[in-house]
């Protein structure tokens, strides 16, 4: 369910400010350029994790994910990194990856005061075609959020041409996790859904120039059910199907959607 804390207006962005976002974007986009490089067979997950995690380092930035606040324990590691029917919030450790995997990498950081968050799915070397087509239909339906944002007025406008774009392919998308405003901090008004419900037309937001939203669909080859495993923070789907997830940092401009994370 949308929580409450998201009800207040969004907090609209200076073109000064967004770009300030911009080079913290070049920062997360620097870091998942690292992560696919190295995403291999038998490299192991914290081992990438480790590799951000200087990367942040080397560029004075501070990594958003680590010693963050959860039902249990705060997150241990500045990537989240999920694996086939691991959705989000994966904890990087010692599993290696192997041929075939759906590996989905999620991080975010801060720079001079202003944050950016962003998340790739890389399928690992031969994968299954039914696996591939998962990863480039996610990847379509946050292109269709880039496109559309700057032509709808309202968010459910948007995430109402998402949702329908996964579910005729086939496909669920998650509805228990979203995405989310950001800014000085990584998690702002207001809610981001990747898809439309009763619920979320009662939260329904304007779009307007200086809008800076993380949007993330996640998006099941099966339903859209999920679960958390007992440490706390992996999501995995019900029926252990896979997942992909993606994101971008977007922010809506007078001159239309700039891409605050693009890799370039």
């Amino acid at each position: 369910m949308l929580r409450r804390i998201f009800n207040k207006a969004p907090e609209l962005k200076s073109a000064r400010e967004i770009g300030l976002m911009r080079e913290t974007g070049k920062i997360v986009a620097e870091a998942l350029r690292l992560c696919r490089a190295m995403c291999k067979p038998g490299v192991r997950t914290i081992d990438m994790d480790q590799a951000v995690e200087a990367l942040y380092v080397k560029h004075g930035a501070q990594p958003l994910f680590k010693g963050y606040p959860g039902p249990k324990v705060p997150f241990p590691a500045v990537t989240c990194i999920s694996i086939n029917e691991q959705v989000v919030h994966g904890i990087p450790g010692a599993r290696e990856i192997r041929e075939g995997d759906l590996i989905k990498i999620d991080t975010a950081c801060k720079l001079n005061g202003w944050c950016a968050d962003a998340a790739i799915s890389i399928p690992v070397g031969e994968v299954r075609p039914e696996r591939r087509r998962l990863v480039e239909v996610a990847e379509q339906v946050l292109q269709i959020a880039i496109e559309e944002f700057g032509k709808r007025k309202w968010w459910s406008e948007v995430a109402g041409r998402m949702q329908r774009h996964a579910e005729a392919a086939g496909y669920s998308v998650v509805d228990q996790y979203v995405g989310h405003g950001i800014g000085r901090v990584m998690h702002e008004n207001p809610q981001v859904p990747n898809y439309v419900s009763r619920d979320m037309k009662k939260h329904d937001f304007r779009l307007e120039p200086g809008l800076v939203l993380a949007v993330e669909p996640m998006v099941n080859m099966g339903g859209r059910d999920t679960r958390v495993l007992p440490d706390h923070w992996t999501v995995v789907t019900k029926d252990g199907m896979p997942s992909v997830h993606v994101e971008h940092t977007l922010a809506l401009a007078a001159n239309g959607v700039e891409i605050v994370t693009r890799d370039e």
